[in-house]
């Protein structure tokens, strides 16, 4: 299986499945692309920037994930966010829908752990946080 076969490249899957994750508001912004935030920050963005409609998934990931994903086929650093541990995955890549929905959870945790307790008890999301890997 490959992504062209998720629901995640698709933009009324991705934004239903984003959408259902805690704390998270969705805009179009940027060329019409379909951005995920969680407390105003950025975890998952579709869009279709210089291609030719093809849609693209880039999330934030780890350290090792963002180290593993660009060795395989159709993934890659993305442009403009690979600085800050972003992916990009195009149509093709080998990997599945779980997979996916996986790697954009992970993001939308990674990137909630960062905002304030204050913020995260506002978008309920202590729960969330608590069930993540803790620092040492």
């Amino acid at each position: 299986m490959t992504v062209t076969d998720s629901a995640l490249m698709d933009r009324t899957g991705f934004e239903a499945f984003v959408l259902s994750l805690p704390g998270v508001t969705l805009v179009h912004q940027w060329g019409n692309a379909s951005v995920a935030k969680v407390g105003d920050k950025i975890f998952a963005l579709l869009s279709g920037w210089a291609t030719d409609g093809d849609l693209r998934l880039s999330f934030k990931c780890s350290p090792m994930s963002y180290d593993l994903l660009p060795e395989l086929e159709q993934v890659r650093p993305a442009p403009y966010l690979a600085r800050a541990k972003w992916v990009q995955v195009l149509p093709g890549a080998p990997l599945s829908s779980d997979e996916l929905q996986a790697y954009v959870r992970e993001a939308h945790r990674l990137v909630a752990a960062k905002l304030t307790r204050k913020r995260q008890a506002e978008l309920g999301l202590e729960a969330l946080i608590a069930a993540g890997p803790q620092k040492s």
